[in-house]
This record gives C-alpha cells, sequence and structure tokens, in this order.
C-alpha cells in the first residue's frame, strides 16, 4: 500500500511540473514582466464543496479535521458564523464569493457572473498583471466560466487564468476507451498511451486553460518524468482523488508563477452526492490535510512567507439529516445546517488571532480580497470583513 501511495503522488506532482512547466514554456515573454515573489501582499483563496458543522466545527467532528481545528484554528482569525444566503449550488455559491454579489444564473456554471470577478477588479481596476490571477479547480463547472463575467467593460480580457488539471486525466481516459471500446476498459497501457500522445502532441485544447492559447515544446526531462510517473500509475490500482492533483497543481503554479492572487476550489467531499458517507467524509479528512500542507507551503516559500493572507471557507454546509433531500447527500435545503459555515483567515491579515463571532457573509469575501491587494471593489453587496488587518 506505501508504495502504491507513494507512486501515486509522484505521479500527481509530476503531472503538475509538467503543466506548469508547459505554461512557462509557451508564455515565457508574458511572465518575464515580473519575477516570481517581488510583488507585494499576496492572497490565497481556498474554497471547499459543503460541509457541515457537524462534520467539522463541532464536538463530534473536529476529529475529522486536525489541521484546521488544531494548528491553524490557533493562529487564525476564525469566523464560526458566515453565513451563504444566495442559492447554495456550487456554481452560483462560489460566484457570490468571488464576485461580492449574490449569484442568480445557472447552476451548472453554463452562465458566467453577471457582475465582475475579484479578478476583473483588480486587473482591470487596480493593475494587477495577467500573471497575478489564478484559479484552479477540482470542479469542472467552475473552471469553465467563473474566471471572468458577462459584465459590460469587463470580462475574459480581464478574467483569471483558470486551470482544471483532472481535465488531463479525463481526456486520456475516455479516448482509450473510446478506441477500444469495452475491451479497453481494463487496458491500463492504452490509458498510459493516450497520456503519452496527450503530452508528445501539444494540443492542450480542452484541457482547461481557458486564458491562455498557443502550443509548444515541452520539456524533454518534464515529459520522460511524468511518463515515468504514469506507468508507475497505471499499474497501480485504486482511486486518485481529484483534490491531491489540484493541490499539487497549485503549488506548481506558485513556485514558477508566485500570483498575487490564487483562488484554489476542492470538490471530493462531494462523494457525499453519491451517498457514500465514508467517502464523504474521507473527502473533508483531505481538505483538512491539503489545507495545511498549503499552509507550511505558503509559510516555506521564500515569495509568499510573510507577505500572505490565506482565506479557508466551505461554499455552504449541507442538507440535515432527516430532510427531505436526504441529508448530508444534498444542499438544496433553506435550514441553518446548509447556510450557516465558518471561515479561517491566517497570515498577514490574522496576526491578532481571535475568534470572530459577529456573522459574515459569503459576499464579504470579496471586497476583502480586494482591500487586502490594494484594490476597490464597486457595487457589491458585501463589505470587507471585520477583525482583520488591512
Amino acid at each position: 500500500m506505501l508504495t502504491t501511495d507513494l507512486s501515486k503522488r509522484n505521479f500527481l506532482k509530476s503531472a503538475a511540473m509538467l503543466a506548469a512547466s508547459s505554461l512557462m514554456a509557451r508564455h515565457s515573454r508574458l511572465f518575464a514582466e515580473q519575477a516570481p515573489g517581488t510583488a507585494g501582499h499576496k492572497v490565497v483563496v481556498l474554497i471547499s464543496g459543503g460541509v457541515r458543522r457537524q462534520e467539522t466545527f463541532s464536538a463530534g467532528g473536529t476529529v475529522n479535521i486536525p489541521h484546521l481545528s488544531g494548528t491553524l484554528l490557533e493562529q487564525s482569525v476564525f469566523y464560526p458564523n458566515i453565513r451563504n444566503a444566495g442559492i447554495t449550488s456550487h456554481f452560483n455559491s462560489t460566484s457570490s464569493i468571488l464576485t461580492g454579489n449574490w449569484q442568480r444564473v445557472d447552476a451548472w456554471g453554463n452562465l458566467r457572473p453577471t457582475t465582475p470577478t475579484i479578478f476583473e477588479f483588480l486587473r482591470k481596476d487596480a493593475g494587477l498583471a495577467a500573471r497575478d490571477a489564478w484559479l484552479i479547480s477540482s470542479n469542472k463547472a467552475l473552471s469553465q466560466l467563473i474566471g471572468a463575467s458577462s459584465a459590460p467593460d469587463y470580462g475574459s480580457a480581464f478574467g483569471a487564468n483558470v486551470i482544471f488539471p483532472k481535465q488531463l486525466l479525463i481526456n486520456a481516459v475516455e479516448t482509450a476507451i473510446q478506441q477500444g471500446r469495452k475491451r479497453n476498459l481494463a487496458d491500463r497501457q492504452k490509458v498510459e498511451d493516450e497520456i503519452n500522445n496527450i503530452l508528445q502532441g501539444g494540443n492542450y485544447e480542452g484541457l482547461g486553460w481557458n486564458v491562455f492559447d498557443g502550443t509548444s515544446e515541452l520539456d524533454p526531462r518534464a515529459r520522460s518524468t511524468i511518463l515515468q510517473a504514469v506507468s508507475s500509475l497505471i499499474h497501480d490500482s485504486g482511486p486518485i482523488t481529484g483534490d491531491e492533483f489540484t493541490y499539487w497543481m497549485s503549488v506548481e503554479i506558485m513556485r514558477k508563477f508566485a500570483p498575487r492572487l490564487l483562488v484554489i476550489s476542492f470538490s471530493d467531499v462531494e462523494a457525499a452526492h453519491f451517498g457514500s458517507y465514508s467517502l464523504h467524509l474521507g473527502g473533508i479528512r483531505n481538505f483538512d490535510r491539503l489545507a495545511g500542507q498549503l499552509w507550511e507551503e505558503i509559510k516555506t516559500n521564500e515569495a509568499y512567507r510573510g507577505r500572505t493572507t490565506l482565506l479557508i471557507l466551505p461554499e455552504f454546509g449541507r442538507d440535515f439529516d432527516g430532510s427531505a433531500t436526504n441529508g448530508f447527500f444534498n444542499h438544496r435545503s433553506d435550514s441553518e445546517s446548509c447556510r450557516n459555515t465558518w471561515m479561517m483567515c491566517l497570515g498577514n491579515a490574522a496576526k491578532h488571532p481571535h475568534v470572530e463571532q459577529a456573522q459574515a457573509l459569503h459576499v464579504d469575501v470579496c471586497p476583502t480580497i480586494a482591500a487586502l491587494l490594494g484594490g476597490a471593489s464597486p457595487h457589491v453587496q458585501g463589505t470587507k470583513l471585520a477583525g482583520l488587518e488591512y
């Protein structure tokens, strides 16, 4: 089991290295505008899918979140009462967080937010460089359209660089299956060959990079590394966690580009929709572990150490046990279990850790980020959070 876990992790790290290296190669002139680490204050936002208080910050729930409820809580300004008062779907919830307005558009990510995102505010109005705004998501619906809005005078020209890391693996598996139909469902060599074809072909259409364009030659060393790791992975068994892949992709973006604003979206906890409570708890524990690792990366990465604020929050809670919507399965009820959640802030803006008891709103996050990065966020419903240092 240990060998399997290590080979999977090596694969995820190598895949992230490859993707970041290819971005660097394709856009070396753009990213040469500013050396990593030379900018001022940075903000990293980690958003999880829905988790209830009873599985997290409750007497019986902290066992699932030892990092969040332990060392991270001790170092944070903690908001135990932050409320999602909008539509509790993934796209609308994250749109509300990133726009400062309650969004009411298509719940499946088929329409852009109707008001500008924090990326657009900061890029258009505060001069944030294109290389300094990133969204990396485990949730494909978010990664398609949430990097920019449909608002007049804003849009994709001022949007984020958006990455959906899992698409690399999804494309490889789907193509392998389509080529061989059912007989290749168990043909792992076919999947490995298809990943090889994707990497060597230089065709990154559909991999989730919807701001950048063009192609490039991949660094042969990076290609060799990932193919060796893929080979190890293909011949192991067991699932790959999408959030783990998203985490390593985020770390590589931090190390290579050091953006001033990085938003990361996890979704392993949404295994709840399949009705598996154990997988849902596994997603919560994975979220907790990766949140701890992300904070350690921020504290040790030269470009982020001592100049970064980290915000961690769920999109919403989940429905209560006994509800007509099957409890933890979903997040549809107009209940406190679904709407009332929590958030923590660590780093530069949280130099005096404490619990901020006053109720806050998800739409307060956008103006807070803007204030931390020295920009304005006009026409938002939220207000910047109390208890932080700006």
